[in-house]
């Protein structure tokens, strides 16, 4: 089992949570990808695979702002 330090997911990413948050959200996406699509040997679970790849500067990502509900416009009453 490979540890990850604080440092090591902050690398690359504003703040240890953020790399967290995006390790997590990528191991999901690799969730959904077919088990054939799957290179063989690779039988990590998907979370370390989505923080090796994210310590080694293979995840590329963009923060979006979130809209609030009062933002989307005048509501029908």
């Amino acid at each position: 089992m490979r540890v990850f330090t604080p440092d090591e997911v902050a690398t690359g990413t504003e703040s240890k949570y953020l790399g967290v948050l995006v390790a997590a959200k990528y191991a999901r996406e690799l969730n959904t990808l077919p088990r054939e699509s799957m290179p063989l040997g690779e039988e990590k679970k998907l979370t370390t695979r989505s923080l090796e790849a994210l310590t080694s500067g293979q995840i590329e990502f963009r923060l979006v702002k979130r809209r609030r509900k009062d933002e989307d416009g005048p509501t029908s009453s």
